[in-house]
């Protein structure tokens, strides 16, 4: 039997667990030591088996009990992995890039689990162009690699590959009340210049972007400070779903990027948007030198021409600051203190020269990458089959857990 065996195969040198108190007080803990004169009679050797029947039970529930307690959840043993994404919008603008792509290349190197996805579910979400589309999506990539987003130390890939995204996003979406969604600040901002009154799917997306996070048991996540009541969402999902069905997903936290929102050039009170209708309002990280000096001309100021960081009472000064200071990588009162005695005028130049200088090289690989094209096809393929390993396990437990298995 399991439970004798238990306390015959004790480890040699181990010592014997003490018996309980209501063993003691029975007795049997000095069975042996009370008949060792006696000459084996039958009741004594009932009893002594008794002990040590007694005793092995003991030590067995004593270790399951240890086992048990030592056994950690999935959210203690669960390794640091980042996760974010990026819509395929083609080449990206400067604030793409100081918002979000510099602070991915510098996360391969802090983290050993890294997943980057060109999120080409949620760009359907407004209309798209079969077409543009594709290309989109291969240039995207193209500027990733570009940009320092190394396959060998994270994993690229294309989120539509990989149909777990969508399998677990609609069982997260059973677990969310309408009025949550209907109540986020960008479903209120996007539906508003829409002349429609939004898709299902632009009502979801916020739920799409939670099983993309989960779906991979990420613990961290680098987002923007628009994002900040995305992520609200996202742990409160993993929260309620642990909550049903037992601790499994890990509660995410959020990686604040210390660019802030990058703004418009023409409208400082807006974010910098690849879908402004005025194209002076933002630069492209493959524009030429002459349209990123022909746009910083344009940018908005104001009629004091000195050069300070005031965000609240210059913010169209301040930005061509934050912008220059992230580009530089500088403090933005060491770009104040090294701009003193210029006006305005020329400062928008030295901007326009500092991006100009940081994009050069990106802008060349990026042309390069995106002639091979099966090179940024095998790129995607591998990350695609390498975020399958590892989303497919854990939606099959997902199933197991809601019933479907």
């Amino acid at each position: 039997m399991a439970l004798s065996l238990t306390g015959a195969e004790r480890p040699a040198g181990r010592p014997r667990p003490r018996p309980s108190s209501r063993c003691r007080e029975t007795g049997i803990g000095s069975l042996n030591r009370r008949h060792s004169e006696e000459d084996g009679s039958a009741p004594f050797k009932m009893a002594l088996h008794s002990a040590r029947k007694a005793r092995g039970c003991w030590s067995f529930i004593r270790a399951l009990h240890k086992g048990s307690a030592a056994s950690p959840t999935p959210q203690e043993d669960s390794k640091k992995r980042v996760f974010s994404g990026i819509q395929p919008t083609g080449i990206p603008h400067l604030g793409n890039y100081l918002g979000a792509i510099e602070s991915w290349v510098r996360l391969q190197d802090e983290y050993d689990s890294v997943l980057y996805s060109i999120v080409d579910l949620h760009s359907i979400t407004v209309p798209q162009d079969p077409a543009v589309l594709r290309q989109s999506i291969l240039d995207m990539t193209a500027t990733l690699l570009a940009c320092g987003i190394n396959p060998e130390k994270s994993i690229l890939f294309q989120q539509s590959q990989v149909p777990e995204h969508t399998q677990l996003s609609w069982i997260l979406s059973c677990m969310v009340r309408l009025p949550r969604l209907q109540h986020l600040h960008q479903w209120k901002a996007k539906t508003a210049k829409q002349k429609h009154d939004g898709t299902a799917g632009l009502l979801t997306y916020p739920v799409l972007q939670a099983a993309d996070i989960l779906l991979y048991k990420s613990t961290h996540v680098p987002v923007g400070e628009d994002q900040v009541q995305h992520m609200e969402l996202v742990q409160d999902l993993a929260q309620s779903f642990n909550k049903k069905y037992g601790e499994f997903f890990p509660v995410p936290k959020s990686i604040l990027t210390s660019m802030k929102k990058v703004k418009s050039l023409r409208d400082p009170s807006a974010k910098m948007s690849k879908s402004d209708p005025d194209k002076l309002a933002t630069v492209g990280i493959t524009d030429s030198p002459e349209e990123i000096v022909r746009k910083f001309r344009k940018a908005v100021t104001d009629f004091t021409s000195e050069v300070t960081y005031e965000p609240a009472g210059r913010p169209g000064v301040s930005n061509l600051v934050a912008l220059h200071a992230a580009v530089a990588g500088l403090p933005v009162q060491e770009v104040v203190r090294r701009s003193a005695g210029l006006d305005t005028a020329r400062y928008k130049l030295a901007v326009a020269d500092a991006v100009i200088e940081k994009f050069a090289p990106i802008k060349r690989e990026i042309e390069k990458l995106k002639l091979d094209k099966d090179h940024l096809e095998k790129v995607l393929q591998a990350g695609s089959a390498k975020a399958k390993e590892l989303a497919h396990p854990v939606c099959q437990e997902v199933k197991k857990l809601v019933g479907f298995l």
